[in-house]
């Protein structure tokens, strides 16, 4: 939600760029995630974020914002139609090697901008960025070309919580979420590795990924939800 994320995109770019409570809706936009040239790290991969140093305590702190975002999926969309241009891999930029990526539910290509992702009907994804725009891709990325990982990727502003921090959530706040909603959020140590678009995130806001959306109006759903004046256990790394 997004959603980013000071992008690294084509930074590396070689010869192809030369507490119980009804749901509040999350309105922030997903981190952008940028795309990097050459291998990319698999999804059980965290081995090159930064780690809490051995011994360190968890700092408990309230007063936060938690937003949700998740993966659009296309066969969940009808209505009108959106034909997309963009990048065909993740090996461009903005501007450069722009194609035709094909013809989507417009209810998809818009959740793709807000949430940074969405599975097509063919099973390749739609990933944006706000500084690469939309390109096809093999999965959802953080905004170091890592795969998310559901449940346990999360977002933050780099200098609020950097990357390879954790934390988890002790109390929901004051939000209005369903008791159930609460106790998913709580369940996780959630770990940083994405950032927000500029401007989306803000000194105590995190967002936290929860895979593909379930169900037509997914965004009217419990699970869509954002939870104020939570307090989390932060390990920072």
């Amino acid at each position: 939600m997004v959603r980013v994320n000071a992008l690294l995109l084509c930074v590396l770019a070689l010869a192809a760029c030369s507490s119980g409570d009804a749901p509040v809706a999350s309105v922030s936009e997903t981190p952008g995630h940028p795309p990097q040239t050459g291998a990319l790290p698999g999804i059980s991969d965290m081995s090159a974020l930064p780690t809490p140093a051995p011994g360190a305590s968890p700092v408990t702190s309230a007063g936060w914002e938690v937003t949700v975002y998740y993966t659009a999926v296309a066969t969940l969309h009808g209505g009108a139609s959106q034909r997309v241009t963009g990048c065909p891999t993740i090996d461009c930029r903005k501007g450069h090697d722009q194609r035709d990526l094909g013809t989507f539910p417009a209810s998809f290509v818009k959740a793709v901008k807000d949430e940074g992702t969405g599975r097509t009907a063919d099973g390749r994804y739609l990933n944006w960025s706000y500084d690469t725009g939309y390109w096809m891709d093999t999965a959802p990325r953080d905004t170091a070309g890592r795969p998310l990982v559901p449940w346990v990727s999360a977002a933050a502003d780099g200098d609020v919580l950097r990357a390879g921090a954790r934390f988890s959530v002790l109390r929901c706040g004051d939000a209005e979420v369903t008791a159930d909603v609460c106790a998913r959020l709580k369940s996780p140590t959630w770990t940083i590795v994405d950032e927000f678009t500029p401007g989306m995130g803000g000194s105590k806001h995190v967002d936290v990924y929860i895979g593909e959306e379930t169900g037509p109006d997914f965004t009217d759903s419990d699970l869509y939800t954002t939870l104020k004046g939570a307090t989390l256990s932060v390990l920072r790394a």
